[in-house]
């Protein structure tokens, strides 16, 4: 990290109070690493500087050197039992889990403030803050203008349901209670220097009275207002929620000047060629040989309309067309233009950006990793209070017994846990140094090596047989055989039925094809559970991908000969039910064709693609979620802008009222 960044590494009170800022950790962490000697020899000086004890708390556990009775010697805490004991250990807790989920450190830490905050970044209450942003983003579905009906043609759906007034707002009011009390807790736990300097707080609490003024106003007028500042605000409560999505924006942010100079240069590209243009397919006598200046460059603002789009190729050829048929020599114009535009200033433009957001990764990669290493090097310090240790030293370390007492508190990956308890019980002498004990949390970084419950052992010589032929990967491999004979299988009877009418269909051999291989799968997958044990076969998500479709197939399969009957000769019966029996066909040939992807994880090629597009996936969320936070805004300022813009055919004088122009 750079040193700008280690100057702001967080210190520590004990106590009741809270973390400060402080500079001695920045300057030891920002030293060069250290040689493996180094690493595996023992610091005898807290990494932290002194601080000051938190209210209400006696003044020990400081890492204050002036504590010391030597200076070379470990400060210890000697009185440190009761509550004291199990503050300490909570507040090792929260660092750690700081640490995992790279939170910062710079919060409140007195028990009452720890407890506050374990309970702030639960699973529960995390989940109902998501809840609300999600009901509060979905109200603009019901909300007065809606268009929530089965079909978007304003021809044909019907009048959409219009809540009454008071019912959309009492579930804002809700949301509303919930962001309060959410913003309120952050800014408790952070403190008033930090909230002051905090601007997404202080956004928050903005676009929170602002809605809140908005929303009496709206009960006030009962509900017959068009213009609701709030709803066009709501994408903001998504917004500060999501760290990667402000670091995203952040980035964004700081992207913006370095693109500033080829926007420029692409502006200066567009209007030359504009002129050009305009002087090119100027109006002449003929008017057989002005199409292009009549479709395309006619005025000013269609000639740089014309070629804005052409720079993104949605109009080409189209708008080169009249003139390459009047000329081909008109095509080097079109040609000139598509060339430095798309394929020069276009891709500057796009490595512009991938270099600033490949520079943007880096540090942030780097500060999520020092915030990680702080949160763990806190813990440290924090359990070295508990002197506990059973031999004497005057080293600068942690009991293994007490880091023991805190593990199972932390809300870890068990797997990740695990691996950490058993290295911390094989630990010789109980002691764990500074270095030891950062490395034991190197164990955050790796990737989980999932295990795989054992296969059953059978006793039965011809059970074992069975588990060795059906549990082979031949057997998957002729699944897999079978599967593409399916596909096939449809392919042709879809294909040969194309042009018939749908009275001249015979289901027969389909609803027939479909029996035999949905039986089939549901053998395969008995005999495979079989052969690998429950657990086993669904520790692979292929197996649970197989497995669900084919129970899904079966449910249907069954549901189908329930109400039509079993596949015969000219197997069209009416329709009964919610769906006809070719709907239910249908969908059954689409989950058999959806189950195929089963193929995937046993191709090394297609598996790396298909994990290459998943982790694109998980990336780009943060780029998904500022996409909707834009979309959002925009639709709600554009139901203002344009309600009433949009009517059905036959009715125009409502656009001529509304214009104000003649019929």
């Amino acid at each position: 990290p750079a040193p700008a960044e280690c100057a702001l590494l967080p210190s520590f009170s004990l106590g009741a109070g809270r973390p400060r800022l402080g500079t001695a950790a920045g300057e030891r962490l920002a030293q060069p690493p250290l040689s493996m000697e180094e690493e595996a020899g023992t610091e005898r000086e807290p990494l932290l500087s002194g601080r000051t004890a938190g209210r209400g708390h006696p003044p020990r556990g400081t890492f204050g050197a002036s504590d010391c009775h030597d200076p070379a010697a470990f400060c210890t805490v000697q009185d440190a039992a009761g509550a004291d004991h199990d503050l300490y250990i909570n507040q090792a807790v929260v660092f750690i889990e700081d640490a995992i989920q790279y939170r910062s450190i710079n919060h409140r830490v007195d028990s009452k403030s720890l407890w506050l905050y374990r309970w702030y970044y639960s699973k529960i209450c995390q989940w109902v803050l998501s809840l609300t942003i999600t009901l509060i983003l979905a109200l603009a579905f019901i909300e007065t203008p809606s268009s929530l009906t089965i079909t978007s043609d304003i021809r044909y759906r019907g009048t959409a349901w219009e809540p009454p007034c008071g019912l959309t707002e009492s579930i804002e009011l809700i949301c509303f209670l919930v962001f309060i009390a959410d913003v309120s807790v952050k800014s408790y736990l952070i403190g008033w220097e930090e909230f002051r300097k905090t601007k997404w707080l202080l956004a928050y609490i903005l676009i929170l009275v602002v809605s809140l003024i908005d929303w009496t106003v709206s009960l006030s007028f009962y509900c017959t207002e068009t213009v609701r500042i709030r709803r066009i605000l709501r994408p903001f409560f998504l917004l500060q929620n999501s760290s990667m999505m402000k670091k995203t924006l952040k980035c964004v942010n700081s992207t913006l000047p370095e693109m500033a100079s080829v926007v420029l240069l692409l502006a200066v590209h567009l209007c030359l060629f504009t002129m050009f243009g305009m002087l090119l397919f100027a109006r002449s006598k003929d008017k057989q040989q002005d199409k292009e200046w009549v479709g395309y460059f006619h005025n000013l603002p269609d000639s740089l309309t014309s070629l804005l789009v052409l720079l993104t190729t949605a109009n080409n050829p189209d708008v080169m067309i009249p003139a390459y048929s009047k000329n081909r020599a008109y095509s080097i114009f079109f040609i000139l233009f598509t060339v430095l535009g798309n394929l020069f200033l276009m891709n500057l433009l796009t490595a512009i950006i991938y270099n600033q957001f490949r520079g943007y990764l880096l540090k942030s990669v780097q500060s999520s990793l020092l915030r990680r290493r702080l949160g763990i090097r806190a813990a440290f310090e924090v359990l070295c209070s508990l002197k506990e240790s059973p031999v004497s030293t005057n080293e600068l370390c942690v009991n293994a017994n007490t880091l023991l007492q805190v593990l199972p508190k932390v809300e870890m990956d068990s797997c990740c846990k695990q691996a950490i308890l058993r290295t911390v019980r094989s630990c010789p002498h109980g002691i764990l140094s500074a270095a030891l004990f950062q490395k034991l949390f190197d164990e955050l970084d790796k990737d989980p090596v999932k295990q795989h419950p054992p296969k059953p052992e059978y006793q039965s010589p011809f059970l074992q047989k069975v588990q060795f032929a059906f549990g082979h990967r031949f057997f998957g491999y002729l699944g897999n055989i079978v599967a593409l004979a399916n596909i096939v299988s449809i392919c042709v009877i879809l294909v040969m039925d194309a042009d018939k009418q749908l009275s001249e269909r015979d289901d027969y051999f389909l609803g027939a094809i479909n029996c035999f291989f949905i039986l089939y799968y549901l053998l395969e997958m008995l005999l495979k559970i079989l052969a690998m044990g429950f657990k086993r076969y669904l520790s692979y998500p292929s197996n649970r991908f197989d497995g669900l479709l084919t129970l899904i197939l079966l449910v249907l399969e069954i549901s189908t000969f329930a109400v039509y009957g079993f596949p015969h000769p000219g197997w069209r019966p009416e329709m009964m039910g919610l769906l006809s029996l070719w709907d239910m066909v249908r969908l059954v040939n689409m989950l058999i064709v959806f189950r195929f992807l089963r193929i995937i994880p046993n191709m090394k090629f297609m598996a790396l693609v298909a994990s290459t597009l998943l982790d694109l996936v998980k990336n780009l969320r943060a780029f998904a979620g500022l996409l909707v936070v834009v979309f959002y805004a925009f639709a709600m300022t554009g139901i203002v802008l344009f309600k009433g813009a949009v009517v059905p055919m036959g009715n125009m004088s409502v656009v001529n009222a509304t214009s104000g122009n003649a019929p």
